[in-house]
């Protein structure tokens, strides 16, 4: 049945989530029972993808379901004491820090909302705001609790590339145990936050002396770092996929197998029908392999030599 706004404009999107809502509270969907995919609920209710993810978003957000990576959507199991209230003076940036963490980390940064913070941590929303300014500010003490908790050696080991690949290695593991911080790092606008700028400052020092002009440093540290958060952001994407659709990658690529299948046999992607199937699918090797094809032509620049100093680029 398709859906669309009642008579009194109420979007379709909460009018799904009512109607899960009223299967979870009655008992029809009980505590660890899945409830319908992003997919199941676009074949039910007739809306489109993005329609589907907000109605489960909804329910998320009342912390009436979880979504848990290679079993989807979940009713929340709602055994044991009932969460007290915690004082006010029990309340610290640090402690809030940890719980957002701790919630993004387990459902993704859309969960991480004041209101769900709050119940998490069993006090009223607003005494949040006591102490964090608000979801920005949330989120800004977030990216700088990551890097802090991964400092930076002073010298580091011998050698340019041992430091770039430490460096890189290190933001790569950040990412992997926290896929949302790929979402709040942009090359463009970057975040002014002191322990993010050092892992750019320590880039820029492990570049010095190597003959480089300032442009040439400058645009080596943005592309490194641009290089991991780039595979991160797509490992963070096929996790959010994951998420809100319930199926994993494997699982995807099974939905496709007849199709690719097909296509293979096709004779017109020869190539691409040679390939090793786990080639795409290996992110960490696909980061050491970009990392060292990336510093084999810096190294292959500098062996060539020439120019750089004055400060004008070398082409």
């Amino acid at each position: 049945m398709a859906v669309g706004p009642d008579e009194a404009g109420e979007p379709p999107y909460l009018r799904i989530a009512a109607a899960l809502r009223s299967r979870i509270e009655s008992g029809a969907l009980r505590p660890g029972d899945r409830v319908p995919s992003t997919r199941q609920v676009v074949r039910d209710f007739g809306v489109a993808m993005a329609t589907a993810g907000r109605a489960l978003a909804v329910l998320r957000d009342e912390g009436l379901v979880v979504t848990r990576p290679g079993s989807g959507t979940v009713v929340r199991t709602r055994g044991g004491p009932a969460r007290r209230r915690a004082p006010d003076r029990e309340l610290g940036t640090g402690r809030i820090v940890a719980t957002a963490m701790a919630l993004a980390d387990a459902e993704g940064l859309d969960a991480v909302s004041m209101r769900r913070l709050a119940a998490e941590l069993g006090v009223a929303p607003m005494s949040l705001y006591r102490h964090v300014a608000g979801r920005d500010a949330l989120e800004l003490l977030l990216v700088r609790a990551v890097f802090r908790a991964r400092p930076l050696p002073d010298a580091g080991p011998p050698g340019w590339r041992a430091k770039l690949e430490l460096v890189c290695r290190l933001q790569w593991r950040a990412y992997r145990a926290h896929p949302w911080l790929a979402e709040l790092i942009s090359m463009t606008r970057p975040v002014l936050l002191p322990e993010a700028m050092a892992h750019t400052e320590w880039t820029l020092n492990a570049l010095d002396g190597l003959g480089l002009s300032a442009a040439e440093r400058a645009r080596e540290a943005l592309t490194l770092a641009a290089l991991v958060r780039g595979l991160a952001a797509s490992a963070a994407a096929e996790l959010r996929a994951e998420r809100e659709t319930g199926q994993g990658n494997d699982q995807w690529w099974n939905t496709l197998q007849d199709e690719l299948d097909a296509l293979m046999r096709s004779g017109r992607f020869p190539m691409l029908a040679g390939l090793p199937e786990d080639a795409v699918r290996d992110l960490d090797g696909l980061l050491e392999h970009a990392l060292a094809r990336h510093l084999d032509g810096l190294e292959m620049r500098l062996a060539r030599g020439g120019g750089g100093t004055n400060g004008t680029p070398v082409r």
